[in-house]
């Protein structure tokens, strides 16, 4: 999200000395030119980034070769800073500050493109198939289309404040969105009707859900990251650090519910117990080499063969090992 690049230079601050850098089992450069969005699918099989030189490139991680490489609008020039994979990994929907498209990532032909003419995309989000999308705007509204049916709904519980973050369920039925009112809200997009708030003491800066419909993570722009019961809408954790703040980037549940994985602004990867909240392991991600500034973005992280991946702002994509695993 845009955020990401307000917070990156205080975060590097706050939190860059404090993990010495790791190493992790296997390291592949996805972009020379370093990386301004990127995803991992749930399968494990590919990554997607949005490169500074202007690309939108999906990797075939198995086979270690570029898979696709497209253009946003077919302009180089434009800035593309979302990227993300539907749950069943068939497509990927891509998005500017005022255009989104969907892509097959089994063809690589495009299925659509879009223009929003109110205020600016600031996340996007798919459901399985392509059937819905979500998008996430600056004006504090979120909009939810299918692009077969042609029907939209617009969720206006935020009022006016930005929304910076929002994840769909597989199945479309069901958003998580967290903005500047200092709320994230599970609500339904058949009806717009709210289903869960999840209230924070600051403005909401990340969201993520789980894609079995068990759990939900909701972190502010401060202290407070927490893990949410989806069906009972009660807390199950609060993450738990000596820092004084940790903005979130990126955030993935494991499969086998056991772990929640997150990224920060300032190198580091760390891996949470859902149920405790408790920190099981940390890593700090390698910056660009050269003489730009040493720092590193993780926009994505997953989990693939029993190891924590991340995808950072250097164009590295990391395997890192997990204890005990």
């Amino acid at each position: 999200m845009k955020s990401q690049f307000m917070v990156l230079l205080t975060s590097f601050l706050l939190l860059g000395c404090s993990v010495p850098e790791s190493r992790p089992s296997k390291r592949i450069n996805l972009s020379e030119s370093g990386v301004y969005a990127a995803d991992i699918s749930a399968n494990g099989k590919y990554a997607v980034v949005s490169q500074v030189s202007g690309a939108i490139q999906v990797y075939d991680i198995e086979a270690q070769q570029p898979r696709f490489t497209w253009q946003h609008q077919g302009d180089a020039t434009n800035l593309v800073d979302n990227v993300r994979f539907s749950p069943d990994d068939e497509y990927v929907v891509s998005s500017d500050s005022e255009t989104f498209a969907i892509w097959s990532v089994n063809t690589g032909d495009p299925l659509g493109f879009w223009r929003i003419d109110e205020s600016t995309i600031q996340d996007v989000a798919l459901s399985n198939q392509a059937s819905g999308i979500l998008v996430a705007r600056a004006n504090g509204t979120v909009m939810f289309f299918e692009p077969n049916t042609e029907r939209r709904i617009e969720f206006l519980g935020h009022g006016e404040n930005k929304v910076n973050s929002i994840d769909l369920s597989a199945n479309g039925k069901y958003a998580l969105t967290g903005g500047n009112d200092y709320y994230a809200y599970l609500w339904s997009t058949e009806t717009g009707q709210v289903i869960h708030a999840f209230a924070h003491p600051n403005r909401v800066t990340q969201v993520k859900l789980d894609q079995r419909a068990r759990y939900a993570f909701t972190a502010d722009g401060q202290n407070d990251a927490q893990i949410w019961d989806v069906q009972t809408g009660s807390a199950l954790s609060q993450l738990q650090f000596i820092e004084r703040q940790i903005i979130f980037t990126s955030a993935d549940f494991s499969k086998d519910g056991k772990y929640l994985l997150t990224g920060s602004p300032a190198k580091r990867l760390m891996l949470w117990d859902i149920n405790s909240g408790d920190e099981v392991m940390q890593w700090r991600v390698a910056p660009r080499d050269g003489p730009a500034p040493q720092s590193a973005v993780v926009y994505a992280s997953g989990f693939i063969d029993g190891e924590a991946v991340s995808v950072s702002s250097s164009g590295n994509l990391a395997f890192w090992r997990i204890k005990g695993e």
